[in-house]
Parts: C-alpha cells; structure tokens; sequence
C-alpha cells in the first residue's frame, strides 16, 4: 500500500513537472516573430528582422505569454471606392497594400491584431489614394504616369504609419483596377481623343514651320553660294579674256555652237561667208 501510494505521488509530481515544463518553453517559427508579455507589459520580442533567431526558446511558466504575429509580407486589399478627379470626372479605383510587421512591439502598442491593423491602415491607405487621385486628372490616373502616382501614395501612407508608430514598413502600393463609370465611359473617351488630336495637329503645325524655316535657310544659303560661283566664275573668264583677246573670241564661238547645234535640230539660214562660221573656214581663223 505504501510502495502505492509513493507511485502515485511520484506520478502526481511527473505530471506537474511536465505541465510546469510545457508552459515554459515555446517554438517560434521562420515565419513567425513572436512578442513575450509578462503579467500583460511586453518585456521581449523573440526572431525579429533585425534579430532572427527561430526554434526553441525558454519563458516564465504560468507569467509570461506570447503573441505571435506574421513575419512575412501581408497584403491589404481595400474595397472600390470612386473618386473624382481634378478634372471632375469620376472614376471607381481597386488598390491594394503590401506591408510587414518590422516592428512587433511597435505593432502591439499601436494595433494590437492584424484585424485592428487591417482596418486602421486601410483607412489611412484608402484616404491617401483618395486624396493623391483627387489632384490629379483622369487620363493620369489611367495612363502610363500611374505608377508615379502610386508612388506618391506609398510614399504618404508610410509616413503616416511613422507618425502613428504602427511598427510596420509599406513595400508597395498599387491599383489593381482603375476603370470609368459606364455613364460617362463613352463621353471621357471622347474628350481625351480631341486632346491628342488637337496636341498632334500643335505638333504637326510646328514640324512644318521649321520645316519652312530649314527649307527657305538653304535656299537663301544656296543662292549666295551661287551668286559667289558666278561672280569667281565671271571674274576668272574675265581675267584670262583680258589676257588674250583671240582665244576670248574663240571660246565665245564654241560656247555658242555648243547651245545653238546641242539638240541637232536646229535650222539656220546663214550666209556662208557669215562671221558665225569663221572658226569653220579655211585660214588663220580656222
């Protein structure tokens, strides 16, 4: 009965040392950054960005609690919401958040859960689109030049979860959809295919006036140059006719054969002792 009795309370005993050791470790997963509470004030955070440490660890059985919270990237889709833009038209956006916890003490402090996370930053998130869109017209929120606006709206929100300290770092801020409302689809097509029309016609007109400027700059350029020809042309004739009056008068007589007798058909009546022909006589002249 003793040697019973002794079994049963080393087997009470096992049995509290066991339940005493399960509360005093925990495992803390490469996904997991985990928050050490004691009596409900925060007192460590175990496997942070900035200190990763995953596996086994030791804590105060039946004193010390853990909260665990995501370790990798959380993504935060925001409900449509319709916005009008600064040219007062409306359009309807679907944005989404990526965000991580960098900051798990931060993160408790400030939103204790994801669930109050989620809210509070998609209000702040949902107001920043709101707002950065709202400055800009409805073909930049729809056209190549989203994605700076987008930047924009990173850009603030982080700012914001700084000032709140939430403890979190925004990665990336993007609409997943950005369309018109079907009322006034049609009508903002529209309006945006007069504007490149009228800016291609801008471009055109231009293109052609400098065009004309080059065009009339060449011809004036190619008139002097020519003018320079002759006058040089003029004046070299000039000074080897001054130098010899007979060999003037012979290559006047070519030029004048080779215009008159170029085409081969051309009809003359001329007598033949006529002074056109000298160069074709017998003599000195021939």
């Amino acid at each position: 009965m003793r040697n019973r009795n002794q079994w049963a309370v080393l087997g009470v005993a096992g049995a509290a040392v066991l339940f005493v050791l399960a509360n005093a470790v925990y495992v803390v997963d490469q996904t997991t950054q985990a928050l050490v509470l004691r009596l409900g004030q925060p007192v460590r955070m175990v496997n942070t960005p900035r200190r990763p440490a995953p596996g086994l660890h030791m804590k105060t059985p039946f004193v010390e609690q853990i909260v665990r919270f995501e370790k990798r990237n959380i993504a935060l889709e925001n409900p449509p919401q319709e916005i009008f833009a600064a040219d007062q038209g409306r359009i309807v956006v679907d944005s989404f958040v990526r965000y991580r916890i960098a900051d798990p003490l931060a993160f408790y402090r400030a939103l204790r859960d994801p669930t109050t996370a989620a809210n509070r930053l998609g209000a702040v998130s949902q107001a920043s689109v709101r707002e950065t869109l709202g400055r800009s017209t409805t073909s930049d929120i729809i056209s190549a030049r989203r994605g700076a606006l987008m930047e924009t709206v990173k850009q603030d929100i982080a700012r914001q979860a700084a000032e709140s300290r939430f403890g979190v770092e925004i990665l990336d801020v993007k609409l997943r959809r950005a369309d018109l409302p079907e009322e006034n689809q049609e009508a903002v097509y529209r309006r945006m295919q007069s504007d490149r029309q009228r800016e291609a016609q801008t471009l055109r007109a231009t293109g052609e006036r400098e065009a004309q400027r080059i065009r009339s700059e060449a011809q004036k350029l190619g008139d002097t140059v020519r003018g320079e020809g002759d006058a040089a042309r003029a004046k070299i004739y000039a000074d080897s006719f001054g130098k010899d009056a007979s060999f003037a008068a012979f290559y006047r007589s070519m030029s004048a054969y080779e215009q008159t007798l170029a085409n081969g058909e051309t009809t003359m009546v001329l007598s033949p002792d006529s002074e056109f022909f000298r160069y074709f006589s017998k003599g000195p002249g021939r």
